[in-house]
């Protein structure tokens, strides 16, 4: 996977913090992608009413790993008993009955900018698998497998990947990128369903290790060094072609082949002043970075506004784990849940997803950006002996909003202790339809493996309530 990383930070598997790219090669079986047909210029027809088609631009996925309580954000339970509901209460949001969790005070000022889902389901209780399933709309063959890598059967290739498949990289701008980290599981573990799969790793999401937090945050080597001019560095990629036309004369390796792709795209990258420019928040003002939050999370959600802002079509926020916290600063609070979202987890959403979205909706770009609150399950119906709650991929909540979403309604519901589904469930495999939908592609859009089989890009059904 292409990679960049800010002199600061250290990778979790200990590459050198220098290193900004760590140029991967094709695998042995050379797995090649061919480009299937894109919806985006089909318009909808009388047997797709929804309106909302293709009404968004760009995304953002607001991923929040580890997986987030339905019960103590969207989906409420304050009648049940307190091993269930916990000690937070709920409160009124700017949409009539549409309570939320008291921690969201933020966040409750704009549900009429917000389409709930309180019966998300993949029947799967493991972080990689569910997370796999989250991510790509393919459930992980089999079921509940943690720390599990990208291999066969479950090389689906994430959204990430098929949008940047379905919507070639111009004028040196990515089509995805994912900040601030990889998905990984303790040990280090990266999660499958993160890459490009069958498509190959050139259509891989673009992943930038940094922390924006940081007084010195830059991406070293997106800028040229010192005592390299403009000229100078067209002159360098001059003779970089005269060399590479003479290794056109030989039947190249396809590792050479790969290698000679991401040296193109980190070339492209290097001349993009306005993709340079997005990562510089010393442009932001002091302001809109508080107004966001301090947090490495929060600033990874400005970059990701700036990010878009610059032409990128869609970019993750992988949620980020925090030293010296409770659960290692992650969604994952299988002790002292309530202590965890109270003192870290909830304020930091709060207000990095409110300012989001009330930053998008000042520069007029909220109604074609869409933004996805979404995790790879919820949490268990009761605590735990550690006051806390497990892994539970059985029922629980995501949001979405702008893009064409219809905010300030909740679809579906669960039963009394959020544990299943009463009506309106849906899948990943529906949630991956739906925020393709938005984009401009039918599910039934092609895309195809190593050996040519063609694949629709999503096998869900288009959530139509939510627009």
């Amino acid at each position: 996977m292409f990679q960049i990383y800010d002199e600061g930070i250290t990778n979790c598997d200990g590459v050198n913090r220098r290193e900004w790219l760590r140029l991967g090669t094709a695998s042995a079986a050379g797995m090649s992608a061919f480009f299937g047909r894109s919806a985006a210029a089909a318009p909808a027809t009388e047997h797709d009413p929804v309106r909302a088609f293709g009404k968004a631009k760009r995304a953002i996925l607001f991923w929040l790993t580890g997986g987030p309580p339905q019960q103590e954000t969207w989906d409420m339970k304050p009648t049940a008993p307190v091993e269930v509901r916990g000690p937070f209460q709920p409160i009124p949001s700017r949409t009539p009955g549409m309570d939320v969790c008291e921690l969201m005070p933020k966040t409750a000022l704009l549900t009429d900018k917000i389409a709930v889902l309180r019966a998300v389901v993949t029947k799967d209780n493991a972080h990689s698998s569910s997370g796999y399933q989250m991510l790509t709309g393919v459930p992980h063959i089999p079921l509940n497998q943690e720390s599990v890598t990208s291999k066969a059967p479950n090389l689906w290739p994430c959204l990430d990947s098929v949008l940047r498949h379905l919507r070639q990289d111009a004028g040196g701008i990515p089509t995805s990128i994912a900040v601030p980290e990889h998905i990984w599981n303790d040990g280090n573990f990266p999660w499958p369903g993160q890459d490009g799969g069958f498509l190959g790793r050139r259509f891989d999401p673009w992943l930038i290790h940094c922390d924006p937090s940081q007084e010195t945050f830059k991406i070293p080597d997106l800028a040229l060094q010192e005592g390299v001019s403009s000229l100078r560095f067209g002159s360098r990629q001059s003779l970089l072609q005269q060399v590479n036309s003479h290794l056109d004369r030989i039947d190249r390796s396809a590792a050479v082949k790969q290698y000679d792709f991401e040296t193109q795209q980190a070339v492209s990258l290097l001349s993009a002043g306005k993709t340079r420019a997005a990562f510089d928040l010393s442009l932001e003002s002091a302001e809109t970075r508080d107004r966001y939050g301090r947090s490495r999370y929060a600033q990874s959600v400005l970059l990701s506004r700036r990010l878009v802002e610059a032409g990128v079509s869609l970019v993750r926020i992988n949620w980020t784990r925090v030293a010296n916290k409770e659960n290692q600063g992650g969604w994952d609070t299988h002790a002292k849940n309530a202590d965890s979202l109270k003192t870290h987890l909830m304020p930091v959403m709060d207000q990095a997803y409110s300012a989001l979205l009330e930053d998008l909706s000042l520069r007029g770009m909220l109604d074609d950006t869409l933004v996805v609150w979404i995790g790879e399950f919820g949490r268990t119906p009761r605590h735990n002996g550690n006051a806390g709650r497990d892994h539970w991929g059985h029922c629980f909540s995501m949001a979405f909003a702008g893009g064409g979403i219809r905010g300030g309604q909740v679809y579906g519901s669960s039963d009394k202790d959020a544990a299943y589904p009463v009506d309106g469930a849906v899948t990943g495999a529906d949630v991956t339809a739906t925020i393709f939908h938005c984009l401009g592609y039918h599910p039934d859009t092609e895309i195809h493996d190593n050996v040519g089989r063609p694949f629709p890009i999503s096998r869900g059904q288009v959530i139509s309530q939510v627009f």
